[in-house]
């Protein structure tokens, strides 16, 4: 089936709270183009859930659950392949699991008491290859990410070999707009952004969206508030 042929986002919730998963739900409805194919009570159950659901576009992952946890789990659907992408949430602005997380392969991360909007902004970003990190926690994380990474990133004036087009991509990543945003703003295809991109990953040796950002907060490229 085409992207045209399948409008809506399909959605997997993971959160062991019923309350939760149905205030997701709430927001996330069919009108405005969503989907929810499965639900899990723990990180235990996805891999089931997902060789059931079939295609799926973002999974919604709590990271606090008692047996399978949401970092753990994560990282395991991160083997699989074809995975899709990982958006965390969490009530707790707990910098070291939310860059846990991030090490683990999630796309970004999302506070439980963000406003309806920011939720449905957040899954159609990550849906779409973006990634979404929160405002309010971001410096915090990336601090905390960029001292504990598997994975270094890049040091000394990389930057330097990206083009003056690469060097704005990337600086509008690191400021939190999406592949859309970027390429409104640069006037330029979507297409084109996600070409900048690899070529940004290539020069400068990172492994995904959330290093490229670290990269462009430690070398001054970008601070906290920016936009």
């Amino acid at each position: 089936m085409s992207d045209d042929e399948r409008a809506e986002t399909r959605v997997v919730l993971v959160d062991d709270q019923e309350l939760v998963r149905s205030g997701l739900r709430r927001i996330l409805r069919r009108r405005d183009g969503f989907e929810i194919v499965a639900e899990c009570g723990d990180g235990s159950e996805l891999p089931a859930a997902l060789d059931a659901a079939g295609e799926v576009d973002v999974v919604l992952m709590d990271l606090r659950m008692r047996e399978v946890d949401g970092i753990t789990a994560t990282s395991r659907l991160a083997a699989r392949e074809d995975a899709p992408p990982v958006l965390v949430l969490t009530t707790f602005d707990d910098d070291e699991r939310l860059s846990g997380a991030l090490r683990a392969g999630a796309a970004g991360f999302l506070l439980k008491d963000s406003s309806a909007d920011d939720l449905i902004r957040a899954v159609r970003a990550v849906a779409a290859g973006d990634s979404w990190l929160d405002p309010a926690v971001t410096g915090r994380v990336l601090s905390s990410y960029r001292q504990s990474a598997a994975v270094p990133v890049a040091s000394g004036d990389q930057h330097e070999v990206l083009t003056a087009r690469e060097l704005e991509v990337l600086c509008a990543m690191a400021a939190g707009q999406s592949n859309a945003e970027i390429a409104s703003t640069l006037f330029i295809s979507e297409l084109t952004v996600k070409s900048h991109i690899g070529r940004i990953f290539t020069k400068l040796e990172l492994r995904d969206r959330p290093a490229a950002i670290v990269y462009a907060y430690d070398h001054g490229l970008v601070s906290p508030g920016s936009s």
